[in-house]
């Protein structure tokens, strides 16, 4: 995951321009949800008229392929490949590699020290954690609380991934508008609401559906906006450190509640228990974030001609 999405985010962050950035986030986040879509679908086909194995062989192949084209055609830097970062005025025009002022050298000392960085990253720790917590389990949960079939239980992957292209073609734009902090506020409280609809969907297939829907819509645009809380808060330079630094935060929540989440199933029997505490992470999520101080605009170094 850290080698996914630091690099993605830092590497669209410096391509676009400030009020540019949810757009190609939202853009680039199509691929994640079509591919979740995609393994809905296709993977039990696979696996009925195959076996499991071959599933994997498929991801194997997909990710040899992804090597190849971005060795061929990514760069790292519009400065580097003689551009501006798209969106951005000629007055903008800024020195995306150059060198902080004298005196600037402690920086990066002084994110670790910022409020905000925390603040962000325990919200990162917690909404990861509702969110996982319910993808992961919500096909059993389906199957064999609610006792719907294997097929039906299975298509809620597709409906997850799907979903998922609504919201992040349509939140992560706005973000551009709203500003992250107001665009999160307003994502972890659905989140909360449609965790809420996936623990009290009792056994309608419809509402399980909607919930599944949309707590997928602002699922898709969770980590991305997340990451690009960096460029918004910090500087330029460091966008990729602190998108690093908050990596541990996301896994620490992923790894949390699959162990929570799956032991209180296997004790209980049922997903009641893991689930509340999922809403209640989500409802945490939403708390830190509205902690977090007002949107500055980055610092971004200036290039100015020599007298």
């Amino acid at each position: 995951a850290t080698g996914m999405w630091t690099p993605v985010i830092t590497l669209v962050q410096r391509w676009f321009a400030f009020h540019r950035r949810g757009l190609a986030l939202g853009i680039l986040s199509t691929g994640y949800g079509l591919g979740f879509a995609s393994m809905g679908a296709l993977f039990p086909l696979i696996v009925l008229h195959l076996n499991w194995r071959y599933t994997w062989y498929l991801l194997g192949l997909l990710a040899g392929i992804m090597i190849v084209v971005n060795l061929l055609l990514l760069k790292s830097d519009p400065a580097g490949a003689g551009y501006r970062p798209w969106g951005e005025a000629e007055k903008e025009k800024t020195d995306v590699l150059g060198q902080p002022p004298p005196g600037e050298a402690n920086r990066l000392a002084d994110i670790f020290k910022n409020r905000n960085f925390w603040l962000l990253g325990f919200s990162y720790f917690a909404i990861a954690y509702a969110l996982y917590g319910a993808t992961t389990f919500m096909v059993d949960y389906a199957e064999y609380q609610l006792n719907f079939s294997l097929e039906k239980s299975s298509f809620l992957a597709t409906i997850h991934g799907l979903s998922q292209l609504a919201g992040v073609l349509i939140i992560l734009p706005l973000s551009d508008i709203w500003g992250r902090k107001k665009t999160i506020l307003i994502s972890n409280l659905m989140i909360v609401l449609a965790l809420t609809g996936l623990l009290f969907t009792s056994s309608s297939w419809v509402m399980l559906c909607l919930a599944v829907g949309g707590m997928a819509v602002f699922y898709g645009a969770t980590f991305p906006i997340y990451g690009a809380c960096a460029g918004d808060y910090f500087p330029r330079e460091h966008m990729g450190t602190v998108i690093g630094a908050w990596t541990p935060f996301y896994g620490a929540g992923a790894i949390a509640t699959h162990w929570i989440s799956g032991l209180l199933r296997d004790r209980t029997g049922v997903y009641d228990h893991a689930f509340f505490i999922n809403i209640t992470m989500a409802a945490v999520a939403l708390i830190l974030i509205a902690a977090v101080s007002e949107q500055k605009k980055p610092i971004i170094w200036k290039k100015f001609p020599s007298c």
